[in-house]
């Protein structure tokens, strides 16, 4: 090894300094006790730190979702409402880069769990349509 050539010893990563392979023990001089007792010692702490690292990856998600919901402004849809449908680019209403984006009005006739709203044309024309209320905005007359 080149490294070798230069300075007369082998190059030593820092993974192997902070986990002893069997050549870093050897050269170190420590005893097959002490090594034993330090990885013992090692091993009883690996719960410590696996609690800790799911600890601090709690906080990280808390910390996210906060930043999240303070952005996010909840809307609430009644039955009778009249909203706007978004055309989505691969839905068959689509029309291209030029197409009006919303479509409607149309009368919520349902609104269900978790933000699924069941809508009706208003003409009668489409009997039942499930959306996701991501997907609607109030219609103003």
């Amino acid at each position: 090894m080149p490294y070798l050539l230069v300075y007369g010893t082998e190059a030593v990563i820092p993974a192997e300094i902070e986990i002893p392979s069997l050549r870093i023990i050897v050269e170190a001089g420590i005893e097959d006790t002490e090594w034993v007792k330090s990885r013992l010692e090692q091993l009883n702490l690996i719960n410590e730190k696996r609690l800790a690292a799911v600890c601090f990856g709690q906080l990280y998600q808390q910390r996210m979702a906060r930043a999240y919901n303070k952005k996010v402004h909840p809307r609430q849809f009644e039955v009778g409402q009249l909203v706007l449908k978004r055309i989505f680019p691969h839905q068959e209403e689509s029309k291209g880069k030029f197409a009006p984006n919303w479509q409607g009005p149309y009368l919520v006739k349902k609104v269900l769990s978790k933000g699924a709203l069941h809508l009706v044309d208003i003409e009668g024309k489409v009997t039942d349509i499930s959306v996701n209320a991501d997907a609607v905005k109030r219609y103003y007359v």
